[in-house]
């Protein structure tokens, strides 16, 4: 969940923790677009308040009010836990229409009173305290003692700034009229930041644990390896954390530990709990390359869509990585070029005509129920409902010879398949090595699920299928799905998929791009949850089962002259810790003794047909 912004669109500066966050932050409203021609100038002043909650416990408060004395300005709220003293003056598109910007640190935060319990959940119980009774405390504060605000307030963010956002947001205060969360974490346990679908998000989640609460302010752990793949590979059991290093002292981290499964601890921190209906209207935005919080803003759009009776929900997916929507300008990454500056598209075209209709009632309201970047073809789309209703189902069948076809194998039995060792002593790393630490220096772990695929080329323990060259473009639009029939010689495993476009050898206007591999969906699961992620079951050796993957929500053109991939691998490390492959009843509590290898299958006959769903839309 922590977030850095560059000024840069294509290379990511580096810097110390406290002052990246610091950046990151700024970014999250500061967006530096060049002001609007004929715009009237508005300079703000800078105020700072220790604001009192219920409790008596008071938050940090930075205020930038405009000067103004003839006008009357809606509220900017941002919450968050990275430090807000530093953040500068506002600027860009918002900025110059006029805003009353406020940032908060949370509770036991920099300069915040009170204590830090990181995603402190949101309790509809008498006397709780968590950020959504902070943000309404908060609400309640300013419309009553911020001069020249016209008694509306707004309320956004990215990655654990969205979270605030939605918790803000949950149980409103009446004045709270808009919410843009961006990046916001869905469900920790089934797609966001520490879990995918039950697999531990290992390196993630240390560095950032230790980070936030190893001390009060923002600190790193100093790994003595820079390849942290050489470094988790010595550690061993998970159980060697606390033995060699955390030593029980960081809270989240033992939470973590005991709370293998999904159980009342995780439900009751999932917004999925809290998140009803959109009382307020909401904004979901997120970046298809996020390696972070790619699920929230699908997740949390579509659960809050099942109940939105007054049309207030609304998304916007684009071609970003981590918070990339706020940088001031942004046309390219990595080796995809995308034709324009996307994150000034949505700045000024989508996040000001929110706002501006909801908190200053400019505009005829009439949004698009979705705003999504198709890739590929390089050109944003609008969509009366997400996904769209109409796209048909196109299903993709591994074939032998390392084929892909749109045709049901027709092969009986179980002779059909594929098959590998995965071996914990030689994991499948998750990008090219050395992997840097998550936020050190030189660290590409921003822009790693853009990363051309071909590292991973003629591994054997990674299988992989591909089509013919396509003789016409085809789109897929919604979400992917993968029907994975495998068996193992273990008791347990993981299972990666990765669907993926093959550029052709030869690329006239970038030689570079010449059989790029490029990642346009991916995800984990680990296999003991394939029934229930709150009652883990081991497999039986030998037997074929279906594992079911949702590989999230996607507009892509595969283009004429391009090949369609599917990889599967059963390591994704450290991304993903080892999976021992012998079940036992926590994986945290494994034993060296437990780590084997495994065979593993995949399936591909009349009966156990392994497949992807790809949705089309036809008109």
């Amino acid at each position: 969940m922590r977030f850095f912004c560059s000024m840069t669109p294509v290379k990511l500066r580096q810097t110390t923790p406290v002052i990246r966050h610091i950046a990151a932050f700024c970014t999250v409203f500061c967006m530096t677009l060049s002001p609007v021609l004929g715009q009237k100038k508005i300079s703000y002043s800078r105020q700072e308040y220790m604001i009192a909650m219920r409790d008596g416990i008071k938050l940090y408060t930075l205020v930038y009010a405009p000067d103004s004395l003839q006008d009357q300005f809606p509220i900017l709220i941002s919450r968050g836990p990275y430090g807000s003293a530093h953040i500068g003056k506002p600027t860009g598109v918002l900025a110059e229409d006029g805003y009353i910007w406020v940032y908060q640190d949370i509770r036991g935060k920099h300069k915040s009173e009170g204590q830090y319990v990181m995603n402190r959940p949101v309790l509809d119980k008498p006397g709780n305290i968590d950020e959504s009774t902070d943000t309404y405390d908060t609400i309640e504060w300013l419309i009553h003692n911020i001069k020249n605000n016209n008694g509306k307030a707004g309320i956004l963010g990215s990655s654990y700034y969205g979270w605030t956002t939605l918790a803000g947001s949950a149980r409103p205060h009446p004045a709270l009229k808009a919410a843009n969360p961006q990046a916001a974490m869905g469900d920790l346990f089934l797609g966001d930041d520490f879990h995918h679908n039950g697999a531990f998000r290992l390196s993630y989640a240390l560095d950032y644990t230790f980070g936030e609460e190893g001390s009060r302010t923002d600190t790193s752990f100093q790994y003595d390896e820079y390849d942290v793949y050489t470094w988790f590979l010595k550690l061993g059991p998970l159980s060697n954390v606390n033995k060699r290093y955390f030593h029980n002292r960081i809270p989240t981290w033992n939470l973590f530990m005991q709370h293998p499964n999904y159980d009342s601890f995780w439900r009751v921190r999932s917004p999925l709990s809290y998140m009803d209906y959109p009382r307020v209207a909401t904004l979901h935005t997120g970046g298809v390359w996020d390696p972070e919080d790619l699920n929230g803003p699908q997740l949390m759009y579509t659960e809050m869509e099942k109940r939105d009776s007054n049309n207030k929900n609304f998304i916007c997916l684009g071609p970003w990585i981590h918070g990339a929507w706020n940088w001031d300008s942004i046309w390219r990454l990595d080796r995809y070029v995308m034709g324009s500056n996307t994150s000034g598209y949505f700045q000024r075209n989508i996040q000001k005509v929110f706002f501006d209709y909801w908190l200053k009632g400019i505009g005829d309201g009439k949004f698009p129920e979705a705003t999504v970047f198709q890739t590929g073809s390089n050109v944003w789309k609008t969509y009366n409902t997400w996904p769209p209703k109409e796209a048909v189902i196109n299903k993709i069948y591994p074939a032998a010879g390392g084929k892909m076809s749109f045709e049901k194998p027709s092969v009986p039995g179980k002779q059909a398949y594929d098959e590998y060792v995965s071996d914990p002593k030689k994991p499948v790393p998750y990008r090219p090595r050395p992997i840097e630490q998550t936020y050190g220096p030189g660290s590409r772990w921003y822009l790693w699920m853009l990363g051309d695929q071909r590292f991973v080329d003629g591994r054997p323990d990674v299988v992989s299928w591909q089509t013919d060259t396509l003789t016409q473009d085809m789109t897929v639009t919604g979400e992917i799905i993968a029907h994975v029939f495998a068996s193992t010689t273990g008791s347990d495993a993981d299972f990666v998929v990765k669907l993926i476009d093959v550029y052709p050898g030869h690329v006239k206007d970038d030689i570079k791009l010449g059989g790029y591999q490029f990642m346009i969906a991916s995800e984990i699961f680990r296999g003991r949850f394939r029934k229930s992620f709150s009652k883990p079951e081991a497999f039986t050796p030998g037997k074929v089962e279906e594992i079911k993957i949702g590989l999230h929500q996607v507009d892509h053109v595969f283009k004429k002259g391009h090949r369609i991939m599917v990889q599967v691998q059963s390591s994704w490390f450290p991304l993903i810790d080892m999976n021992p492959q012998k079940f036992v009843p926590n994986i945290y509590d494994a034993k060296a003794s437990d780590y084997q290898k495994a065979t593993i299958r995949i399936h591909r006959s009349a009966e156990f047909a392994t497949y992807l769903e790809l949705p089309q839309v036809t008109k």
